[in-house]
């Protein structure tokens, strides 16, 4: 029970990398507040944690919305008292070069993959400041680490949530907030399987490809991600400030002779 009597919040927990933390967050005694724009996913996870006798509730709220961010905030503190963990995991991905990439589409991946991070940081962190206790988890990849072929703007956003997280950690050390960062490869969630087979006229010539990449030879799993997000969110990784954690089976610092 890593994190007994903790309130966590967790964004996008609706299904891949959040589900599963949120699913595992709950087995180490947090209780979980699922957050997704689809309703239907989050009670979903819900009601997977509550069958597996753990504690969640939902709150269906957009990210990049500051009414409904505010609107989860006080949710939590009124519900809870408290907020102990904020995952930032909200985040969507685009494929292109630069020259490729529409300004609308620009606009919306960087609205969802950095002002969710801003936002829920935002409104979470003065009642943490309070507390003086918290820690924040932001979702960024190893694709902030490394060039990536037409990942151009995935690459960007990751990259500004890296940022983000060493300055936050600055700013909030003072108060006892720990600011750490998830930087996963690539891994095997619903989103990622689609996109193999919508992309891909021979998605499983594309996995292929993409584990050659991997000093692992393997994809990971959400559980692998969801794993270090318990470490980070628990007291075992209190020296942790600022950091960016690596789940990426090798690819950023390895090479396959």
């Amino acid at each position: 029970m890593r994190l007994a009597g903790k309130i966590a919040i967790i964004t996008g927990a609706g299904s891949g990398i959040g589900r599963a933390t949120a699913l595992l967050y709950a087995t180490e005694g947090a209780h979980v507040i699922v957050n997704d724009v689809s309703q239907e996913n989050g009670e979903q996870t819900v009601a997977e944690i509550k069958d597996n006798g753990g504690q969640a509730s939902f709150f269906h709220a957009d990210v990049t919305n500051p009414e409904s961010v505010q609107a989860l905030t006080e949710y939590a503190i009124q519900e809870y008292k408290h907020i102990d963990i904020l995952f930032n995991n909200v985040g969507m991905s685009n494929v292109g070069r630069l020259d490729e990439v529409e300004p609308d589409v620009w606009d919306k991946v960087m609205s969802v993959n950095v002002k969710g991070v801003y936002l829920p940081s935002k409104y979470i962190v003065p009642h943490m400041m309070e507390r003086k206790s918290g820690c924040i988890i932001n979702m960024s990849s190893c694709a902030a680490e490394m060039g990536l072929a037409k990942r151009a703007l995935y690459s960007a956003t990751k990259g500004a949530i890296l940022s983000l997280t060493k300055a936050m950690q600055v700013d909030y050390a003072p108060y006892n907030i720990r600011v750490n960062a998830l930087l996963p490869g690539t891994i095997l969630t619903p989103f990622v399987e689609n996109y193999l087979k919508t992309a891909y006229s021979d998605p499983e010539e594309a996995i292929a490809g993409i584990k050659t990449r991997q000093l692992s030879g393997e994809l990971g799993k959400p559980e692998d991600v969801a794993a270090a997000a318990v470490f980070l969110g628990s007291d075992e990784s209190k020296f942790m400030m600022g950091s960016p954690l690596y789940i990426d089976g090798g690819v950023v610092f390895g090479k396959n002779a």
